[in-house]
């Protein structure tokens, strides 16, 4: 796994206005320095206003954007990374994502790839990469680019969704695979297994989730409006996992994909 990705980020998906602000300046408080936002959410003005009011140095960040699939055009590609960066209140931002691949060739994977690499090259993000690329994109992303130009591909990990042709190819090409919706919006809580596991460490489901996607090499980025669990969350650093342990949960997948949108590709 590159080493230039935080392993816990906290997420922004689904968090507007205020609730944004109040999650990410919690996050920021509690320890965390990768904070995972995206121009569809809505939420980078929020985003920049806790960045900038927490006082942590710009360098001890790590921020990270997604470019949304109606900007992906040569004729407005930079444009809105450059808005992207004034709302976020930053020069730079530390990754910078394709979101979803286009299914339609609207735009030519080639020339969105360009603008991404071009992004890299004036200064505006330090890395680049994308996000929800099948094995067979990811082939064709890295003939564009080139081996070692993508820092990851962010896509859906979870105990009941693991992705192993995805996250192999990925690890195989020297690609970080970042893995978002990582507690399967609550359903880890419910798994009798991870249950089990959480008990004998005296922790609780979600940091056993947590600590399983972190032994596998992946960074993730769990979201939260609650101090408490933001903190639980960070907490599942300090929890390792048994072999045994590992392997039970690697028998929990179950396809059970959450992120699957009409303009999804055909997943693998």
């Amino acid at each position: 796994m590159n080493g230039a990705l935080p392993a816990l980020g906290a997420g922004t998906f689904r968090l507007e206005g205020d609730t944004a602000y109040q999650s990410v300046a919690m996050a920021l408080e509690a320890g965390y320095r990768h904070i995972d936002t995206a121009q569809i959410y809505g939420n980078e003005q929020e985003v920049g206003d806790a960045l900038r009011d927490s006082g942590v140095a710009r360098d001890e960040l790590f921020v990270t954007t997604k470019v949304w699939m109606d900007r992906l055009s040569p004729a407005k590609f930079l444009d809105s990374v450059k808005e992207s960066l004034e709302k976020l209140q930053t020069p730079y931002v530390d990754l910078l994502l394709i979101h979803w691949p286009l299914t339609d060739d609207s735009v030519p994977m080639a020339d969105y790839l360009t603008c991404l690499k071009q992004a890299q090259t004036l200064g505006l993000t330090r890395h680049i990469g994308v996000s929800n690329f099948t094995v067979a994109q990811m082939e064709q992303a890295i003939a564009i680019l080139g081996e070692g130009a993508l820092l990851t591909n962010q896509v859906e990990v979870h105990p009941f969704l693991q992705n192993n042709a995805v996250v192999e190819f990925c690890h195989q090409h020297q690609v970080t695979v970042t893995g978002y919706m990582p507690l399967a919006v609550g359903d880890v809580f419910k798994e009798p297994v991870l249950q089990q596991i959480a008990e004998r460490h005296q922790s609780n489901p979600a940091a056993v989730a947590l600590a399983w996607i972190r032994q596998r090499g992946l960074p993730t980025i769990p979201s939260s409006t609650k101090r408490a669990n933001l903190e639980a969350n960070l907490a599942s650093l300090q929890l390792t996992l048994s072999e045994d342990e590992m392997a039970q949960i690697a028998t929990l997948d179950r396809n059970q994909r959450i992120a699957n949108p009409d303009f999804a590709p055909n997943w693998d």
